[in-house]
C-alpha cells in the first residue's frame, strides 16, 4: 500500500509552507455571495472543478475526505502522466472556509501537498485559492527542472477559470 511521502502532513492547512520546496500560490475572484460560495465549494470538494478543466479522476470517494484516495491523471488522449493522493484534510463551510488538501503518495512525480480552497469574505467575494508545496521525486520531474513550477502555476489558473465558469452556470 502506498505511503504518504513528505513529513510535513497537514502544511497546507494553515501554513507556513515548508522550506526545502517549491511553493505554489494562487487566488482567484469566481464569485459573489453566499450561493455562489455554496456552488464553488461543492464543485472544488465533489471533484467537478477537476474534471471540467479535463483531468481524469478516480476518487475513492463522492466528495473529499480525510483518508480518501484519489488519482488524477492530467494529458491528451492515450498520453497522460497519473498520480495517486491522499486526502489530508477538509473544511466544510468552517468560517467561510470550503476546501481540502492533499499529500503525495508513494510512485507520486513529486513530494508535497496542494491544497484547493474556497473563502467567502465578509464583502461577499468568493475566493478559489491553490497552495502547494512540492519537488521533483523522479528522474523524469528532475529533468523538467524549472518547468514543473510553470506546469503548475498554468494549471491552478486552469483550474480558477474552470471553477468560474461553473459558479457562473449555477
Amino acid at each position: 500500500m502506498s505511503t504518504l511521502t513528505y513529513p510535513e502532513v497537514g502544511a497546507t492547512r494553515l501554513g507556513p509552507l515548508p522550506k526545502g520546496y517549491n511553493h505554489l500560490h494562487h487566488r482567484t475572484r469566481v464569485g459573489r455571495g453566499a450561493a455562489d460560495f455554496a456552488a464553488a465549494g461543492a464543485a472544488v470538494t465533489e471533484w467537478r472543478m477537476h474534471r471540467a478543466s479535463g483531468t481524469r479522476v478516480d476518487a475513492s470517494a463522492a466528495r473529499a475526505e480525510p483518508g480518501g484516495r484519489v488519482r488524477m491523471a492530467l494529458g491528451v488522449g492515450p498520453v497522460r502522466l497519473a498520480a495517486t493522493c491522499e486526502v489530508i484534510w477538509t473544511a466544510y463551510g468552517e468560517e467561510g472556509r470550503t476546501g481540502f488538501g492533499y499529500g503525495t503518495l508513494t510512485g507520486h512525480p513529486e513530494i508535497g501537498e496542494e491544497c484547493f480552497v474556497v473563502d467567502l469574505e465578509e464583502d461577499g467575494t468568493v475566493w478559489f485559492t491553490v497552495m502547494a508545496f512540492s519537488r521533483p521525486a523522479v528522474w523524469y520531474a528532475r529533468l523538467a527542472g524549472p518547468l514543473v513550477p510553470q506546469v503548475q502555476l498554468w494549471y491552478a489558473r486552469r483550474l480558477g477559470r474552470t471553477l468560474r465558469r461553473l459558479v457562473a452556470a449555477g
